[in-house]
């Protein structure tokens, strides 16, 4: 394997692939380039006036899808055991990172939030890689609870809750909720007993509430999301500009490039609120249409697991379709008014390059979970053919 390898988008060795990992590699790449061309529209005015270049974020995107498919290709190259049997220390290396996130000097504090470390020109943002090594140890946890001592699931556990504490102190309560519900849908996949389920849902739920009764800001999106026209230039000002975004896209939208709304109305419109932009140049057609290749995402996920035979294969796609398809729901929610504010972005589509790099692992392990769950060996055209050419020339010979 080369470096060229790592970086292609077409992959010669693909059409062995069985169906579901090939179309899965072609959702994600139609996807990626799609959110692209919106990042593209939605990114230009607010770059333009703040560093005299209209490509700036679009420029650092292309740099971390680049870095992505480097992870992309190594992974849907690498067999499933060798990852989970590694992905325990990212979990635990990541939760380090997450410590450091906090402690005054070292973390990077953006909107009175400590999310980032500095190195060099890029933040590095753990809460958002740590995302699929979260699904694999999970997986790798629930997929064998039941040959698993008590020492060693409640050392995992406690590990689990550190992360989302970790998280939540920052603070980032939708990224922290996000991790949550992965974990825990994860689990109820396994089939893990009700009372330990129920519990934990109940746990996350306080710890919800008591987080939103402290942060004053938090309770603030709460209050505004059931009422932003209450105050629309303060609290509700974020949600008041997306559904003005999303009403004036109309069936068919004001076309790619026009929305109104991005020229320093809608705030964050690159990252959070990237999907009113779309909903503005596209319409209600192109939403229906973005969430049509969504939803025929999760069909594709869906099967997939199901086709596993490996029970934390199966739990790794599930998890995985929970991070790209869920956190994009959420998104959409969220833009739509649907949902309370939060700061989740819409995978492959929000600028943010640790974002970018999170939904192509998540992509590269349901696209690996596909070729190794796959029974048949899919046979190149092109081999098949020859193949009985040669046997026509040997009858030919025989006679």
């Amino acid at each position: 394997m080369v470096l060229r390898d790592l970086l292609m988008l077409v992959n010669p060795d693909a059409r062995q692939w069985a169906i579901g990992a090939r179309l899965l590699r072609w959702l994600t790449f139609l996807w990626m380039f799609i959110g692209l061309a919106v990042l593209f529209s939605a990114s230009y005015p607010s770059a333009d006036a703040e560093f005299g270049d209209g490509l700036y974020y679009f420029k650092r995107q292309l740099i971390s899808i680049l870095l992505g498919l480097v992870v992309f290709n190594l992974l849907v190259r690498s067999p499933l055991r060798f990852v989970l049997k590694v992905c325990h220390w990212f979990v635990i290396l990541l939760l380090g990172l997450l410590v450091v996130t906090l402690i005054p000097g070292l973390g990077t504090t953006i909107n009175g939030a400590s999310r980032w470390l500095s190195f060099g020109v890029f933040p590095f943002q753990p809460s958002e890689l740590i995302k699929p090594f979260l699904v694999l140890q999970s997986a790798r946890l629930f997929g064998r609870w039941d040959r698993l001592t008590w020492g060693f699931r409640l050392l995992w556990l406690g590990i689990f809750i550190c992360v989302l504490l970790s998280i939540l102190i920052q603070p980032n309560l939708s990224t922290a909720a996000l991790c949550g519900m992965t974990l825990w849908l994860v689990a109820v996949a396994a089939g893990l007993p009700f009372p330990y389920l129920g519990g934990t849902a109940l746990a996350g739920v306080v710890l919800g509430v008591i987080s939103i009764s402290i942060k004053e800001y938090q309770r603030r999106r709460v209050m505004s999301f059931l009422n932003p026209w209450a105050d629309p230039m303060n609290d509700g000002y974020q949600l008041v500009q997306s559904l003005l975004a999303v009403g004036s896209g109309g069936t068919w939208g004001s076309g790619f490039g026009l929305s109104q709304q991005k020229l320093f109305y809608l705030p964050i419109q690159y990252t959070d609120f990237i999907f009113a932009v779309f909903a503005e140049e596209f319409g209600f057609a192109g939403s229906v249409l973005l969430l049509l290749l969504v939803m025929a995402y999760a069909t594709v996920a869906l099967m997939v697991a199901m086709k596993a035979h490996n029970k934390v294969h199966q739990l790794v796609a599930i998890g995985s379709m929970i991070l790209l398809v869920g956190q994009s729901l959420l998104n959409i929610g969220v833009a739509t008014g649907v949902l309370p504010t939060t700061g989740l972005p819409f995978p492959f589509f929000s600028y943010g390059g640790n974002s970018m790099i999170a939904s192509l692992i998540s992509a590269a392990l349901l696209i690996r979970v596909a070729r190794e769950s796959s029974e048949a060996e899919v046979v190149n055209l092109k081999s098949r053919r020859q193949l009985l050419a040669e046997r026509r020339r040997s009858r030919i010979n025989k006679q």
